[in-house]
């Protein structure tokens, strides 16, 4: 019994690592496309092209009450958070390396961190609040303000981070009454809607069919990394899951590497490091409590 807990450990831990591999290549995919591609469009392509995949593999459990949610106003506002996050995002990767905004916006367990006290409950210590100050100081080292290397795009991966905490709050407070199914599909849904009317204004009919593969892979990396996430907290705690959802930061140096030749500069591997373990160090000081899933960055 004891060896069959262990190899689920090992299972989810694999599966979250997949699932973050699966966000770095929504970042990488969505990069490319902002060449050829208005950024909300490749918002619109990511909702839509991940909902779609998401109703057909869901489609005959709809009956079965997988829409029905018990908290839809709140099921709404993560959905909007997650789209504004991604929006935020997309603008920033067309102008900005991989590896930069991916470390600027993980300092979203920092801004859960600040906001978890009156939203969730949770007391707020000075150790908290010290390794939230530390990471922020990371933000600085990889964003440079006052600095002639900044671009303002930074302070899109800074509001990124902000509001994909509003989004990891929402999720925990969802995992006490709706499934993750459900969220799941509430996630394509309301993003979908909200990107679907930008759609007719912005087309342009791509004419390489790289851009239409890049589309389609954009959906399908959505869809495929959030299942993953579902299937690890299937198989693990929460709490032993978190940590690995910083080898996105991994992920996204070696697609930042291979993909767009962009080797990350000193600052930026600096900055990140801090960032990452303020992250791992909140983790490890709120390991008792076992975190709802939802910690990773959104995507």
């Amino acid at each position: 019994m004891r060896g069959s807990g262990q190899r689920d450990t090992l299972i989810g831990i694999a599966l979250m690592v997949g699932a973050v591999a699966g966000f770095a290549c929504i970042d990488a995919s969505a990069k490319l496309l902002n060449r050829s591609m208005n950024p909300l469009l490749v918002v619109a392509a990511r909702y839509i092209g991940s909902f779609v995949l998401v109703a057909l593999v869901f489609g005959p459990r709809a009956d079965a009450g997988l829409l029905r949610t018990r908290r839809p106003l709140l099921q709404a506002l993560r959905s909007l958070s997650l789209v504004i996050s991604t929006v935020c995002a997309f603008f920033a990767l067309r102008y900005l390396p991989l590896a930069q905004v991916t470390s600027i916006t993980f300092a979203s367990p920092l801004v859960v961190a600040l906001i978890a006290g009156p939203l969730l409950g949770e007391r707020v210590g000075w150790r908290r609040v010290g390794a939230v100050l530390v990471g922020f100081a990371g933000v600085l080292v990889v964003s440079r303000p006052g600095m002639a290397g900044m671009h303002p795009a930074a302070l899109l991966a800074v509001v990124t981070a902000c509001v994909n905490g509003l989004y990891i709050v929402a999720t925990r407070l969802l995992a006490a009454h709706d499934p993750p199914e459900t969220t799941l599909i509430y996630t394509g849904l309301v993003g979908s809607v909200l990107m679907a009317p930008a759609v007719p204004f912005l087309w342009e009919s791509p004419s390489e069919p790289l851009v239409w593969a890049g589309m389609a892979a954009i959906g399908a990396f959505g869809a495929l990394g959030h299942w993953l996430l579902i299937l690890a907290h299937k198989r693990a705690p929460a709490s032993t899951l978190a940590p690995f959802a910083y080898a996105q930061l991994i992920w996204a140096l070696i697609l930042s590497l291979l993909v767009f030749g962009d080797l990350p500069d000193r600052w930026t591997v600096i900055g990140g490091a801090v960032v990452a373990a303020s992250g791992l160090y909140l983790l490890y000081q709120e390991r008792p409590r076992a975190a709802a899933p939802g910690g990773e960055r959104a995507a």
